[in-house]
């Protein structure tokens, strides 16, 4: 089967220079009980990405948009979708897709926010979880958005539990992740896109995006909008970005150590490049007296929830994670990333960190690096146009 909905015509771009730029949410014209829900949840003028995207996604084009993390692309995306939507029509119109379960419920939860005079009806459709109680809260009170993992929202597709005729628009957030080969999601993407409407609006958001990802968006976009940033703009101002140079692998945990003992930090997030390292480091620093929690993929749901909630509400100040926490989460109290590992991935650099800094607020990245890590830490500054300073020997200076 052919996903393209090109017909003889080459893909062509429109030019992000000619995009009309709303300078405040009032000039958008934006539903009334919508505008409510967009000062409640605390936004007073558009980011940059806003002012550009959100009119072009009700205007019912096609849309690819790139902007670095942290400046509310899922907002962006969000109210656009919220102005498009018919209340009274109690039917799903709108499908999201994200490639962890965190993040679809994260940004059903911003959906909700935003829709909350509206009397939106939104839900999470994620893995872990029993599907009789998605069926269950679908079934009693209607669904007219979903945000969900692509796995069970294809299953449910396949199953006809999930009624998809009417849907208007599909988002792909995370596109980098959804669409790239690592991961798994791109032939789910394929059949669940394969099954929607033909006339179904595409919105695909990442704050990464590589040429080769492009150009698979081809097979089911047409004629789309491209708001993208050049990659040497892609900067986190806010971030002060540092490196400790710790030459071997073991004497990583004593420079942890030092480092948490030193700064005053609101939150903190640990990276780690595998399950088992966040299980060993989690276990060693608890051992040492340290009050840590962590998450992964292979933890169950209820799990990796209470972990979430405990970390959002302040109840746990670290966090230690694998990447399954690097895109799109947003906890506003998490001041200081460490790489305790150096991503293997180029492009997961610039998600681990934009976790602290986020929309504008001000952030700490450290890096750890062994004697192997030279050639991979110069590949991040140059992918990046950055140059990573070490960090100070006074850490007092960092704050």
């Amino acid at each position: 089967m052919s996903f393209n909905r090109e017909t003889d015509q080459k893909l062509k771009f429109k030019t992000s220079k000619k995009l009309k730029v709303s300078p405040t949410f009032e000039s958008m014209s934006l539903k009334p009980d919508l505008l409510r829900g967009i000062y409640s949840y605390g936004f007073e003028t558009p980011s940059s990405i806003q002012s550009r995207a959100i009119t072009r996604i009700i205007s019912g084009s096609d849309i690819i948009a790139q902007a670095q993390s942290g400046t509310g692309k899922t907002a962006t995306f969000a109210i656009g979708m919220l102005q498009i939507i018919d209340l009274k029509k109690k039917d799903l119109q709108a499908l999201i897709l994200s490639p962890t379960r965190e993040l679809a419920v994260q940004i059903n939860q911003v959906v909700s926010n935003l829709g909350d005079y509206m009397n939106v009806k939104s839900l999470a459709m994620t893995g872990g979880k029993m599907m009789k109680d998605d069926l269950k809260k679908v079934s009693k009170s209607g669904c007219q958005v979903v945000s969900g993992t692509p796995g069970r929202v294809l299953d449910m597709i396949k199953r006809q539990l999930l009624a998809i005729r009417n849907i208007q628009m599909l988002v792909l957030d995370e596109a980098d992740e959804l669409l790239g080969e690592s991961l798994g999601f791109k032939q789910q993407i394929y059949d669940i896109f394969a099954k929607l409407p033909k006339s179904c609006q595409v919105v695909v958001v990442s704050a990464t995006m590589s040429k080769d990802i492009i150009e698979v968006t081809k097979k089911f976009m047409s004629d789309p909008v491209k708001i993208l940033v050049k990659q040497d703009e892609i900067s986190l101002e806010g971030i002060k970005q540092y490196y400790v140079d710790v030459g071997k692998e073991e004497w990583k945990f004593d420079t942890l150590c030092d480092i948490y003992d030193s700064l005053t930090i609101t939150q903190c997030v640990i990276f780690c490049n595998t399950k088992k390292k966040v299980d060993w480091l989690s276990a060693k620093l608890t051992q040492s007296n340290f009050a840590v929690v962590s998450m992964h993929g292979d933890m169950k749901q209820e799990e990796r929830d209470k972990v979430m909630n405990d970390f959002r509400t302040g109840h746990s100040r670290v966090l230690i994670s694998t990447d399954v926490w690097a895109r799109g989460i947003d906890v506003q109290q998490v001041s200081l990333v460490i790489n305790y590992d150096l991503p293997e991935n180029m492009e997961n650099y610039i998600h681990r960190i934009g976790r602290s800094g986020r929309f504008g607020r001000k952030g700490i990245a450290i890096n750890f690096l062994t004697s192997s890590d030279g050639s991979t830490f110069r590949d991040i500054q140059k992918f990046y146009r950055i140059k990573i300073k070490p960090m100070p020997a006074n850490l007092s200076e960092l704050t």
